[in-house]
């Protein structure tokens, strides 16, 4: 990477919190607004249908990506925390009622956890944590007991944003709908490493985001399944999601527009497809060897440090996360000094106060990598770290 910080060649390794784009998504966001720039949907004039094919072609692209059955079921949101949010209000509301549960993983970030509390105290449903081992890893004995007639839907994260655990989607939606639960999945974390197939998954609602996987800020978008997205009611309202309009009454418009309203990022959608389709022309198999040498080169390095204990579960278990604590330092002490070093990692609770707390610290420094980066980087980041005990000790 050409950047330098502080003097010294920028070693990025906070991708679990926003990746960098490649030219192919930048020329596609910067081909729509030199080109094709226009309001979609309802305009009449060339331009505006231009940008409104390419709108929908963009919804295409994330259709075949990530299996749906139609592009119907890919609803365009801000970004994942949107999505869970819109499950929540939307089929949340319409759906729960006193007494009923939603069991939540407890590694689940805030925004999968925080919709759902406010929805709880709204309807009178509870929340009920699924633990995890020592490790790290989801404990699915546990989750099999605690499925029940009150629950209604079980929220599991496909990659931990905090440990990199992935976790057994497939079977988790086996087990919720034998119990008759819906599934909502997180898959932030998990675009990027994984191939994603929501309906081989099984599951309900799957929640994207699109700066996490190569894509622009503020886009994402939410998998569900037709039948679901047709009995839910509107999350927000505004126009493009009506059909008709009185003073007395209003009738939306069918799915996805329903879910739509106002004017959308449709530059972002278009970046956000290119990104899908950036990921497509790789060799995926080679871009896995790659992250999972630098992920056991990450770990092997940093585990190895005087006073180091990185955590969660074992590198084969893991995307390309490596969470660690210092004896005697705190996390953000971690992080600045290893930026003046010119290494960029992530260091606090990560929007996953309930994790920290059953893990028994405050926060964790957090190395987190992507495909564009070097077995240098990795260096780079255990020699800031002798420097880190040289500096705090």
């Amino acid at each position: 990477m050409a950047t330098r910080v502080h003097g010294r060649p920028l070693a990025y390794l906070d991708n679990a919190a926003t990746t960098h784009r490649p030219r192919a998504v930048l020329d596609a966001m910067d081909g729509f607004s030199r080109t094709s720039n226009a309001n979609v949907h309802r305009g009449v004039h060339r331009l505006s249908q231009v940008a409104t094919d390419a709108f929908e072609a963009a919804r295409e692209t994330v259709r075949i990506s990530i299996g749906a059955s139609e592009a119907a079921e890919v609803v365009f949101t801000k970004g994942c925390t949107e999505a869970i949010n819109l499950v929540a209000q939307s089929w949340g509301t319409a759906n729960l009622r006193e007494g009923d549960e939603v069991l939540l993983s407890t590694m689940e970030h805030h925004a999968n956890i925080v919709p759902w509390q406010v929805v709880a105290k709204a309807t009178g449903a509870r929340i009920r944590p699924i633990p995890i081992h020592d490790d790290g890893t989801l404990d699915l004995s546990a989750l099999d007991t605690m499925l029940g007639p009150k629950t209604r839907l079980v929220g599991i994260a496909h990659v931990s944003n905090s440990l990199g655990t992935i976790n057994p989607v497939e079977e988790v939606a086996r087990l919720a709908r034998s119990a008759g639960a819906k599934v909502l999945v997180d898959g932030a974390q998990a675009l990027a490493h994984l191939p994603v197939d929501v309906r081989a998954l099984g599951v309900d609602f799957y929640a994207m985001s699109g700066h996490k996987m190569y894509g622009p800020m503020g886009v994402g978008g939410l998998y569900a399944r037709r039948e679901l997205l047709e009995e839910m009611p509107p999350y927000q309202t505004g126009g493009g999601m009506i059909r008709t309009v009185t003073f007395e009454e209003t009738t939306y418009a069918g799915v996805p527009d329903r879910f739509e309203p106002g004017t959308p990022n449709v530059a972002g959608v278009i970046g956000w497809a290119a990104a899908f389709e950036f990921l497509a022309g790789l060799d995926r198999k080679a871009v896995q060897h790659h992250e999972d040498d630098l992920l056991a080169l990450a770990s092997e390095l940093i585990g190895s440090q005087p006073g180091v204990h990185v955590l969660g579960p074992i590198p084969s278990s893991r995307a390309a996360v490596v969470s660690f604590v210092m004896d005697g330092i705190h996390p953000h002490d971690i992080g600045t000094v290893l930026d003046q070093e010119g290494v960029a990692i992530r260091a606090g609770h990560h929007c996953c106060m309930p994790l920290m707390a059953r893990l028994g610290v405050s926060g964790t420094a957090r190395a987190s990598l992507a495909l564009y980066n070097t077995g240098e980087e990795v260096h780079a980041l255990a020699k800031g770290l002798a420097r880190v005990r040289e500096v705090m000790t």
